[in-house]
C-alpha cells in the first residue's frame, strides 16, 4: 500500500514559456520552485505522478543536524531554520516541529564515534550533547532498559512526510509560480547544446533553465542528454502503528527506530536496512558503489525484478515523441518486504512496551537513491542550463529547503550561502571511485 499523502490540485494547463522549469515534485523539487517563485522568477514545476508521491512521503520525516556528513552540516543547520518559516511564509503547516532527536547505544564502538562527530559539530555550532548511562536511561525510559550512553540533539526535529512537500508546492502557487502534477517531462530541447526547451507529455515549455529534482529517476533521464550520473537506488520498507502515549517523538537505536506521526501514531524502521533490487544501471555502476554496500552489508540483502519492471533504472533509450518509462510508472510504489515488516514491528515492541498494543496502520516500501559517497550531487552539468539535485542518499527531506535555496542561487546567479564545490556532479571522476561517506 501506499504511504499516506496529501493530495493537493494543481493546473492542467501548461505555460508556453518559462523562466525555469523544475523537474520532479518531491520535496528537493518543490523547495527549489518554491525559493525560484520567492526570488520573482517564472517557474514552472511539472511533476508525472503526484506531488511528494515517492520517497518524500516514504521517509521518518527526520529533520536533523546530528550524524551528518561534514559536507551536508551547513546545509543542514540552514534548512532547520527554513523549516521554521514554511508554516508563517505559506500560510500552511508542514508539520514540522523542533522536538529533539535521541539516540540510545549499548555498542561502546558506536558511542565513540557519536562523541567524535559531536566534538566536531560543537565546533560548528550544533547543539549536541552526550548522554551518561543515567541520562541514557532517563530520557529512554519509555523502553523499560539499561544504555550505556546516547546522544540529545535538542534542536533537531521532524516534519510530516504526508504533508510536507504538499503545503510547499501550495507555497509555490501563492509567489508566483505554477505547478503540474500527471505531467511527465520527457527530455529536453537543446539549441547550440544548451536548453531551450521541456518537452512534456503534454506539450514543450521554452525555457534556458532546468532543473532536474526526478529523485531515482534522475540518472536515467540525464543519460538521454549524455550526462552521466553515478546513482544506485535501495528497496527500503517501513511501516506504522496507531497512537501510544509517552514514547519519546523521534528516537533511534540499533535495533530500530521511531517517529511520532502528525496524527499521533508512530513509523516505525530499521536504520539502513533494504533490498538491492539488481537493475542494469546498477550492475553499469556495481564497481563505483561497491565501498558503500560492502559497509552496510549487514543491513542490505539481495532483492527482486521489481526495479527493473518499474523503469526507473533503465539504459535504453526513449523517443520524446512517445509515452517514456516515467509515465508508464508515475509513482514508483514497490511492494514492502514482509519479512523486513515483520521484523521492525516485532523489534519495535521489545524496545518500547507500549507498542504492544498498537495496531499496523499502514506498510509500504520506497526506493532511496545514493551516490557513491552518500552526498547529494547539486550543480551544473555539462548541458548548459542544467541543475541536477538528485543523489540525497536517503537524507534529502530533512536538507531539502537548504537544496532548493541553493538551486535557486545557482540558477539565479547569486551569491551562494554555501560552498556548492562539495556536491559537484564533476567529483565522480576514476579517482572517486572507492570514496565512502566519513559520517
Amino acid at each position: 500500500m501506499s504511504a499516506p499523502l496529501t493530495h493537493v490540485t494543481t493546473t492542467q494547463t501548461l505555460p508556453a514559456e518559462a523562466d525555469a522549469v523544475v523537474i520532479g515534485g518531491g520535496i528537493v523539487g518543490v523547495c527549489a520552485a518554491y525559493y525560484l517563485a520567492r526570488r520573482g522568477v517564472k517557474v514552472t514545476l511539472v511533476e508525472k505522478g503526484r506531488i511528494g508521491a515517492e520517497q518524500s512521503s516514504r521517509n521518518w520525516g527526520w529533520c536533523r543536524q546530528q550524524n551528518r556528513d561534514a559536507r551536508e552540516l551547513p546545509m543542514a543547520t540552514h534548512s532547520l531554520a527554513l523549516w521554521d518559516r514554511f508554516a508563517a511564509e505559506i500560510g500552511t503547516d508542514p508539520g514540522f516541529r523542533r522536538c529533539g532527536l535521541l539516540y540510545l547505544s549499548n555498542d561502546e564502538a558506536e558511542l565513540a564515534g557519536w562523541a567524535r562527530w559531536g566534538e566536531f559539530a560543537r565546533g560548528e555550532g550544533v547543539n549536541t550533547r552526550m548522554l551518561s548511562a543515567a541520562e541514557a536511561a532517563a530520557l529512554g525510559s519509555a523502553t523499560g532498559k539499561s544504555w550505556k550512553g546516547g546522544v540529545h540533539a535538542p534542536d533537531d526535529g521532524t516534519a510530516d512526510p504526508s504533508r510536507a512537500a504538499p503545503v510547499i508546492a501550495q507555497g509555490i502557487e501563492r509567489f508566483g509560480g505554477s505547478v503540474h502534477q500527471f505531467c511527465a517531462a520527457r527530455g529536453l530541447e537543446l539549441a547550440g547544446g544548451a536548453v531551450c526547451g521541456v518537452v512534456t507529455e503534454a506539450g514543450v515549455i521554452r525555457t534556458k533553465q532546468v532543473v532536474m529534482a526526478g529523485g531515482a529517476w534522475a540518472s536515467s533521464f540525464c543519460r538521454q542528454l549524455g550526462v552521466r550520473f553515478l546513482q544506485a537506488a535501495v528497496r527500503a520498507s517501513i511501516l506504522s502503528v496507531t497512537a501510544s502515549e509517552g514514547l519519546p517523538d523521534a528516537l533511534h537505536t540499533a535495533a530500530v527506530s521511531v517517529t511520532r506521526r502528525g496524527n499521533g501514531g508512530y513509523t516505525l524502521a530499521i536504520s539502513g536496512k533494504a533490498r538491492v533490487d539488481p537493475t542494469l544501471q546498477a550492475l553499469r555502476f556495481a564497481s563505483y558503489f561497491v565501498p558503500m554496500f560492502a559497509k552496510r552489508h549487514k543491513v542490505l540483502a539481495p532483492g527482486g525484478l521489481q526495479a527493473m519492471r518499474a523503469g526507473h533504472e533503465t539504459l535504453r533509450r526513449w523517443r520524446l515523441d512517445a509515452p517514456t518509462p516515467m509515465e508508464r510508472t508515475r509513482i514508483l510504489d514497490p511492494k514492502p518486504d514482509r519479512r523486513q515488516i515483520d521484523q521492525t514491528l516485532s523489534r519495535a515492541r521489545d524496545l518500547l512496551p507500549a507498542l504492544r498494543d498498537s495496531s499496523v496502520e499502514a506498510t509500504w516500501a520506497g526506493y532511496i537513491d545514493s551516490t557513491p559517497d552518500g552526498v547529494p550531487v547539486i550543480g551544473e552539468t555539462p548541458v548548459p542550463g542544467l541543475v541536477l539535485a538528485a543523489g540525497f542518499s536517503g537524507h534529502g527531506f530533512g536538507i531539502g529547503p537548504g537544496a532548493g535555496e541553493l538551486v535557486a542561487d545557482l540558477v539565479t546567479g547569486e551569491a551562494t550561502r554555501f560552498d556548492p564545490a562539495p556536491y559537484a556532479l564533476s567529483r565522480f571522476s576514476q579517482s572517486a571511485r572507492g570514496k565512502v561517506a566519513d559520517f
